[in-house]
């Protein structure tokens, strides 16, 4: 009986090594990777990542560009008489770019991460998991200011997640080798 360790792996495909629980073979320099095939679910799933942040930047863009009504609304709520309208529109103003500069970040690292979880990296798959849940509690603590492309966009990454963890797909993320 051969020992995980000890079994000769030479000449199988990643996708094969990946369904033994093992990684793709070492690159030598030089050397081109061969392609991995996803399978469908996850296939889908990198292009839910895309859309979905593209429906992100396009929520916070929508955003800044009706931003005269979004400082009415902090103007209209804020009781405190040292905050005069014209700060509070500095202030919104500059959140609003921040939320949309972070939105880029996100989806970039969305994109990334999604890149490697569609070649079957499973820390990516975790860290696709963690990320978005991360964006809504920034978005919660730092500005509640959420329109219906945002929530779009989470609804997107929610189906994404889910996508990468059916049954059909554990195969291609396969657990790393425990050493004794």
């Amino acid at each position: 009986m051969a020992d995980k360790d000890t079994e000769d792996l030479s000449g199988l495909t990643d996708d094969e090594r990946r369904k033994k629980g093992r990684s793709p073979d070492p690159l030598m320099p030089g050397q081109k990777a061969p392609k991995a095939t996803p399978p469908k679910p996850v296939a889908i799933a990198f292009w839910l990542w895309l859309v979905g942040g593209v429906v992100l930047i396009l929520g916070y863009v929508q955003l800044l560009t009706s931003k005269s009504a979004v400082i009415d609304q902090y103007v209209k709520g804020t009781t405190d008489p040292k905050y005069t309208p014209q700060m509070i529109a500095d202030g919104v103003t500059t959140l609003l770019w921040y939320l949309l500069g972070g939105s880029v970040v996100f989806v970039l690292l969305f994109l990334l991460f999604a890149y490697k979880a569609r070649e079957g990296t499973r820390s990516a798959r975790t860290v696709l998991t963690v990320l978005p849940v991360v964006m809504v509690l920034l978005i919660m603590v730092v500005a509640p200011i959420i329109n219906y492309l945002t929530l779009l966009a989470v609804l997107v990454f929610v189906i994404a997640v889910i996508l990468m963890y059916l049954p059909s797909v554990a195969a291609y993320f396969p657990k790393a080798g425990r050493k004794p």
